[in-house]
């Protein structure tokens, strides 16, 4: 057995369900990828464009690095359903991932470095500087989708993606043949704002994932209603895909938080900055920070409206974050416009407000309820 072998054995061994080696150059989607950026397409994400070289030169993460190790591990599970109401992307379900592969991936190295592979190695989960899925493809774990999804036979698009870089020489996996979306249109047609401009090309600006996660800031309003049920990411375009109704057969799933198994919108609401860290330890849904998770759940509750969730959104509107402050104002005049007070109540926030930001955006709710009010009242035909 070659060493190249042996590296995807102890892979394997190491609880990986995928491996593959990939050369240690610029990707495949490098030109594509500086084209995206070139586009704005990125949206507020501007490490991506300060860590551009980087990206697109993987030679860059270990100056004597020879080969990428390529690992993938199925997370498949039924959709998930926050109590209340909302939803998460799946693979933020259970326990945060980066925690789950780099476990992995310390062992893998340490396994290889015993079995006498030369050199240093340099293990990166996602937030490293590298066009994983382009790699992924070359390594032969799957193909890129419509969607900008790597697609994979056994796991459609539900499995994490892992890499080591190692100083140690070893050969390409031969790629398997390419897979194809074929005519196949569905993620393209059924993306709630219309973000997957074109095949492989997403729009950050308008993506789901990305103003529930990545951004810092408000949601632009007229993504409110879009973002529907979906309280962090969006798994809109891999459920619709006929690949993503595979049900991976992973060897193991990464559990589920109690944050998303024992928690709802409402408490995510009223999670405070002095709890979140305890609440969401160990979770994938702390990247998107307090504030910003505070953020998404009034404005879901919002799109879904409840009793409980009412006087939670009333609450927020003292919120510590002008950030939640202003969604609250959207989600109550969103989803209760018709209730008493509700009026009276944005505009005591909006009186009290100092972040010139929110206080735009109670103003808007509050022009909303007068729109409504007039609709209302308006001379029937």
């Amino acid at each position: 057995m070659g060493r190249s072998e042996i590296a995807l054995e102890m892979a394997l061994e190491a609880g990986f369900d995928l491996a593959g080696i990939a050369p240690l150059e610029p990707p495949p989607a490098a030109g594509r990828f500086r084209a995206w950026l070139a586009a704005g397409r990125h949206a507020g994400m501007d490490w991506l464009q300060r860590q551009a070289e980087r990206i697109c030169d993987p030679r860059r993460l270990l100056p004597d690095g020879r080969s990428l190790l390529v690992v993938g591990l199925g997370h498949p599970r039924p959709p998930v359903a926050l109590a209340g109401g909302g939803r998460v992307a799946r693979y933020a379900a259970g326990r945060d991932y980066h925690n789950l592969m780099g476990k992995r991936l310390r062992k893998l190295a340490r396994r290889l470095e015993a079995a006498g592979f030369e050199g240093r190695s340099r293990g990166i989960v996602d937030a490293g500087p590298l066009l994983e899925r382009s790699h992924a493809a070359a390594a032969g774990l799957g193909f890129e989708s419509r969607a900008a999804n790597l697609l994979h036979p056994r796991f459609g698009p539900w499995f994490f993606l892992g890499e080591l870089v190692l100083e140690a020489e070893l050969d390409p996996t031969p790629a398997p043949p390419a897979g194809s979306c074929g005519t196949c249109t569905a993620c393209i047609e059924a993306c709630p704002t219309g973000a997957i401009r074109e095949a492989g090309v997403v729009d950050s600006n308008l993506c789901l994932s990305y103003h529930t996660i990545e951004n810092r800031g408000s949601i632009p309003p007229e993504l409110h209603a879009e973002l529907g049920d979906w309280a962090f990411g969006c798994d809109v375009c891999s459920e619709v895909c006929p690949w993503g109704r595979r049900d991976g057969d992973a060897s193991e799933t990464h559990g589920t938080h109690r944050a998303v198994s024992e928690a709802g919108l409402v408490d995510w609401l009223r999670s405070g900055r002095e709890t979140f860290a305890e609440e969401f330890r160990g979770s994938a849904l702390r990247r998107a920070r307090r504030d910003g998770l505070a953020r998404n759940a009034a404005l879901v509750l919002g799109n879904r409206p409840s009793e409980e969730g009412g006087s939670a959104l009333r609450e927020a509107l003292a919120d510590p974050s002008p950030l939640v402050r202003e969604a609250a104002g959207w989600g109550l005049a969103r989803g209760h416009g018709a209730d008493a007070g509700t009026a009276d109540a944005i505009d005591a926030a909006r009186a009290r407000e100092t972040d010139p930001a929110a206080e735009r955006g109670l103003a808007a709710a509050r022009a909303h309820l007068a729109g409504v009010e007039r609709s209302e009242h308006a001379p029937r035909a």
